[in-house]
Order: structure tokens, then C-alpha cells, then sequence
């Protein structure tokens, strides 16, 4: 949360391979998220998620928030971090319990989300979410919601994302750094998800490719519930590092021409165009064809989709896909990724932008910033259940209020 005048203040903070991004966004008194401060720093000391130089990603992170600060006018004193990295794995497991009344209540739903969250996990890896994806009670199968339903005994299946724990630990350790408190780890694919997905894509099948520097983050849902979640740590960073090796040029002005010109389907580039690229160790630059550099590009792209084919061939879920995929993140911007992506998906692709925001939403219109958006909505759903809790009867008691706030914050809603 942040402070500002007593406004309700929610903050996303991601720590890119290649940029850190701060957004503040206000939730307005008709539950609307408005954006009223954005930060963006490039991120040093980063590399596939993970943390490989402590102080420089700290002096990033500080002065992303500080621009955020600076543009929102409030004082950040908590985020809600999200978290990348191929030691991020994920599993689906089942629990099962008696139901104590007539009915279930919401306790029978927590003891049961308990009971499927209750797998022995190794002490280096962190729980970081816990998430329903259908119940079962007695012989009825694919329930919602069952509070209020009649049975024996309840079933829940449940999707459950670890990650390492030293490697939160540091990412943890650079906010806390910088004077600000983790609310929650949040993985990135995750929150991704909520900034650009409909829930009817959800229903149908759809996988969301959030394509990064240094990672692919990669959720499925299907039948309204995430069903599958992987990081592949291979990304743009992997197309820049071969512009600059086949055209003899700087890292630096590798980024830049793949930003500028590059294209990800050579057939959409005409073999007439020519680009002009620096040279290494002071030589004069030399005019190349634009569909050269296509020719280059695209077998990475290839890989890249590759590669996210068979990750869900190995998690059976490939068939389940029919509204297609969603590609985000800075490498999915590229000229003629949709074209060639629906060429090798065989399915329909779409590159999203973060929707529903009011405020200054310009500044986050953009792909790059689907996960520090879907932090920011991860945030607003977390203040809603506080705000729900808080407004319980004088029935419920403290231990009550603190076990479900507990259960919200592990993730387990």
C-alpha cells in the first residue's frame, strides 16, 4: 500500500531481466482501478529472473519507485512483488474432507483447500499460491462454488505454484532495501493473466505467454481455472545476442535494431529495404538488408513457440487450448509475431495490452506492462477480502478473522 492523503493506494512492483516497472494505482469509490503513477528504471544486476548483483538491482528498484512516488504524489511503503525464474514449478493435487453440516460453509472450504495444500514440499522451495480450480461433493463433479450445497463428503483440486526460496529471499532482501515491505509474492505469469484475459477465454481454454528479456512465463486455464503454469528461461534476450553475433555489432545496438526493424516473418519484408548498423571497435557502419535481419529473426522466434508447444504437449493440455493463445511482455511486440505465431500455434493469437483501467492508462498501454497491472489487480482483490473480514459481525472472532486473512495471503483464495 502506499500513502497518500488517506487515498486507497495499491502498488505492483516487477523486476524484469531488462526493466523494473512500478505502477500505483488508486481503486476509486466505484471499485475501478485508476492509474496515478508509473515508474519505469532499465534493471541492472538481473538475469533470468534472478538476482546476480544485489546493489545494482537495488539502486534500479529505488529509483523506479522514486519516479512512481514522484508522479503519484504518495510515499510507497509496500508492493506487491511478482516473482519469475525457472525454479518456479508448479503441481495439481486433491484433497478431500467429511462435511461437518447439513451444508457446506466457507470452513469446510478452507479445511479442504487445507487438506490438498498439505503435500510435503522440500525445505528450499516457498508455497507461493494455492488455487481452487473446481470441487467435487459426493458424486457431483466440476462445482464452483459449494458453499450452501448438500453433501457427505467435499473434494478440491487445487493448483499449487513453489518457487525457491532463496531466490524470493533475495528479491525480497532488494525491496526491503529500499525502505519498502513486500505484501506478496506474486508469480508473474500469474499476475500477467489478470490484466489481459477475459473470462470467457478462461472458460473456453487459453494460454497466456508472457515473453520477457530473460524468461517465458507461460499459465493455462481451462474451465475457468488455471491448470498449468511453467517458466522457460529463454527470451528476447536470446534474438538480440544473435543480431549481434551475425551482424558483428554491440549487444546495445542489437537491442536497437531489433526494436526498430527487426521482424519476426521475413516474408512480410521487403528485400529492397536496407538498415544502417553500427560496427564494433570504432569501424564505419555498414547498410544491411532488413530482410537479412528477418532471416535471422525469425528461426529464434521459432524456437521460442517451440518450445511453449512442447510444454504443454508434456502437460496433455495442448487440445485444451480453443481460444488460442495470448502473447505479452516486451518480445511479443515485434512486427509480424501474431502472423508467424498463428503459423506455428495453428490457433488463433492475439498481443495484449492491460485493459479496464481508467486514469492515466496511456502510460501503461502497452504489453510490457501486463504484469505490474495484474499485480495491481492481484492487490485490489486482496484489499477487497480485507475489507470484506473487516466488515464480518461480532460473531466472528479474532482468531477467525486473522486464520482468514492468513489463508488469503498464502494464496489460498
Amino acid at each position: 500500500m502506499a500513502k497518500g492523503n488517506e487515498r486507497n493506494l495499491v502498488v505492483g512492483l516487477d523486476i524484469g531481466t531488462s526493466k523494473i516497472s512500478v505502477a500505483v494505482g488508486e481503486i476509486t469509490h466505484d471499485n475501478q482501478l485508476s492509474i496515478v503513477g508509473v515508474g519505469n528504471q532499465p534493471s541492472r544486476g538481473m538475469d533470468k529472473g534472478g538476482v546476480s548483483d544485489l546493489n545494482l538491482v537495488i539502486q534500479s528498484i529505488q529509483r523506479a519507485i522514486n519516479e512512481a512516488e514522484l508522479m503519484a504524489d504518495c510515499h510507497i511503503d509496500s508492493v506487491y512483488l511478482g516473482i519469475s525464474g525457472k525454479h518456479i514449478s508448479c503441481q495439481n493435487e486433491n484433497g478431500m474432507v467429511p462435511i461437518n453440516d447439513q451444508e457446506v460453509i466457507q470452513e469446510d472450504v478452507d479445511n479442504v483447500i487445507h487438506t490438498a495444500r498439505s503435500v510435503p514440499i522440500s525445505a528450499e522451495r516457498r508455497m507461493l499460491h494455492v488455487l481452487p480450480q473446481e470441487f467435487s461433493i459426493d458424486s457431483q463433479e466440476g462445482i464452483k462454488s459449494p458453499i450452501g450445497m448438500s453433501g457427505v463428503r467435499m473434494e478440491a483440486k487445487v493448483h499449487i505454484v513453489t518457487c525457491a526460496n532463496d531466490m524470493a529471499k533475495n528479491l525480497v532482501k532488494c525491496v526491503e532495501r529500499c525502505d519498502v515491505k513486500a505484501d506478496q509474492l506474486i508469480f508473474s505469469a500469474l499476475a500477467s493473466s489478470y490484466a489481459v484475459l477475459t473470462d470467457d477465454e478462461k472458460e473456453l481454454g487459453i494460454c497466456v505467454v508472457d515473453i520477457g528479456a530473460g524468461t517465458m512465463d507461460i499459465s493455462v486455464f481451462t474451465g475457468g481455472a488455471l491448470r498449468h503454469t511453467a517458466v522457460i528461461p529463454v527470451a528476447g534476450n536470446q534474438v538480440t545476442s544473435d543480431i549481434a553475433k551475425i551482424f558483428r555489432t554491440p549487444l546495445s545496438h542489437a537491442e536497437d535494431i531489433k526494436v526498430k526493424y527487426a521482424c519476426a516473418l521475413r516474408q512480410m519484408v521487403s528485400m529492397e529495404e536496407n538498415i544502417e548498423v553500427p560496427s564494433v571497435g570504432g569501424r564505419p557502419a555498414r547498410s544491411m538488408s532488413r530482410h537479412t535481419l528477418a532471416e535471422v529473426v525469425e528461426p529464434r522466434y521459432h524456437e521460442l513457440f517451440e518450445l511453449v508447444q512442447e510444454e504443454l504437449r508434456e502437460a496433455g493440455l495442448e487440445e485444451q487450448i480453443a481460444a488460442g493463445y495470448v502473447l505479452t511482455g516486451g518480445t511479443a511486440k515485434m512486427e509480424g509475431v501474431v502472423e508467424f505465431a498463428e503459423e506455428v500455434f495453428q490457433m488463433p493469437v492475439r498481443v495484449a495490452n492491460p485493459t479496464g483501467l481508467v486514469g492515466l492508462k496511456e502510460y501503461v498501454n502497452d504489453p510490457t506492462y501486463a504484469t505490474v497491472v495484474g499485480l495491481l489487480r492481484y492487490g485490489m482483490q486482496a484489499t477487497d477480502a480485507d475489507e470484506n473480514d473487516k466488515k464480518l459481525g461480532e460473531g466472528v472472532s479474532v482468531k477467525g478473522l486473522w486464520d482468514k486473512l492468513s489463508a488469503w495471503f498464502k494464496g489460498e483464495f
